[in-house]
């Protein structure tokens, strides 16, 4: 496995710890509806949400949450639409960015709720 796609391993299970360090119960990881991944879907009370998780080991080029993309979160819509009425689940409905930077001075993880609107 290359060395990018084990970082993004490694920020995802940190970023499910985090979750459940908050309470949430993780209900899925890497659901995949056509073309769209959703990272981890959690659940607290009656807010379900989508969590995308973007590593890096250093935010020389950019802060992780600046590479979720347009297209991405129309897909990321998508497919959480889609899990919600497979479902048949009454719930808010929220998605959020766990931005992480791992690397030799530490860790940081960064969660922005409600991370983008939707339609």
């Amino acid at each position: 496995m290359a060395d990018h796609n084990k970082l993004g391993k490694k920020g995802e299970k940190l970023a499910m710890e985090y979750l459940m360090l908050k309470e949430f119960e993780i209900l899925e990881r890497n659901y995949r509806f056509q073309k769209a991944e959703i990272d981890i879907i959690a659940r607290r009370g009656n807010v379900l949400i989508a969590a995308e998780v973007k590593t890096r080991s250093t935010p020389d080029f950019g802060n992780p949450q600046d590479f979720v993309k347009p297209k991405q979160i129309k897909r990321l819509v998508k497919a959480m639409n889609h899990y919600v009425e497979e479902n048949d689940l009454d719930v808010d409905v929220r998605f959020d960015i766990i931005a992480i930077i791992k690397n030799k001075a530490g860790t940081r993880i960064e969660h922005i709720q409600d991370a983008f609107l939707y339609f």
